[in-house]
């Protein structure tokens, strides 16, 4: 569940994670109708194209399928649509307990603001330089849990080719643009990407130079989202915590911080010229 405190700050409860129960309880309805069908696991995953260990750790709840599995899986076993009504909730699965009301309210964006300060959002990210971030990220995590974590965050990539695209910024801090995650060819893979989303009408680019002696950014990252509803709401995030803000008062003075941000950056053909530059120095 989330708490809301006395700021309006929706938080995520510590040590709750109703995903992983969730993924137990369609492993165990998969693995009900895998048996009713007849059928080992060997077999199923013959007859789905997976492997017996992947059929495995799904019906154990340690694998979060994908979308095409589900549906192979329920015509094979007759499920008769049953495994397939669950494939929103096996999708949501896929983010961290802490993250998940944020990606939600994240695709349903009609206005979608950006302040990162460490690392490129995850939304510009390329698969090897997020691979990289989750292959560094203390404790370590294992590859199952990389490999979703990565299918994931690509996954809200999908943002940038909906129907009605939102209205985007991002302003990164320069020193992420020089910071090798991954080395140097990630690196420069990643910096081509944010070249390319740049230059898509509804996305503006901006860099904070380090130089800069006035900065309103001190306070650490965050993201303004505004959904279809008008609900204007403000998401921070450090470590594994996170928090929304929903109290107007709240939000509005990060709107105000944000507003200021983005006139001590580049601007953003500055911005992407900048990128360019560094692009031809990696």
């Amino acid at each position: 569940m989330d708490l809301v405190d006395g700021t309006g700050t929706v938080k995520a409860a510590d040590g709750v994670d109703p995903g992983n129960g969730f993924l137990r309880c369609f492993g165990r309805q998969m693995k009900l109708l895998r048996e009713a069908a007849g059928l080992t696991q060997a077999e199923l995953g013959a007859r789905v194209g997976y492997g017996e260990a992947q059929i495995a750790s799904v019906e154990q709840g340690r694998r979060i399928p994908k979308p095409e599995l589900v549906d192979a899986v329920d015509r094979v076993v007759g499920g008769g649509g049953l495994l397939s009504a669950m494939k929103g909730e096996v999708g949501k699965a896929r983010y961290p307990g802490f993250a998940r009301q944020y990606v939600q309210l994240e695709a349903e964006a009609v206005e979608l603001h950006v302040y990162d300060t460490h690392i490129v959002n995850g939304l510009l990210q390329t698969e090897e330089y997020a691979r990289a971030v989750f292959t560094m990220r203390r404790p370590l995590l294992d590859e199952g849990t990389i490999d979703q974590r990565v299918a994931a965050r690509l996954a809200r990539q999908e943002i940038f080719s909906r129907k009605s695209r939102p209205l985007m910024s991002f302003v990164i801090e320069e020193a992420v643009l020089h910071r090798p995650v991954g080395g140097s060819a990630v690196l420069r893979g990643q910096l081509e990407q944010i070249l390319l989303i740049g230059h898509n009408r509804n996305v503006e680019v901006q860099v904070m130079p380090t130089a800069r002696a006035d900065h309103a950014g001190l306070s650490g990252p965050f993201t303004l989202i505004e959904t279809v509803g008008q609900r204007r709401i403000a998401y921070a995030e450090v470590a594994s915590i996170s928090g929304l803000l929903t109290e107007r008062k709240a939000v509005r003075e990060l709107e105000a911080q944000y507003g200021i941000i983005r006139a001590q950056a580049l601007t953003p053909s500055e911005s992407l010229a900048y990128i360019e530059k560094l692009l031809g120095e990696v």
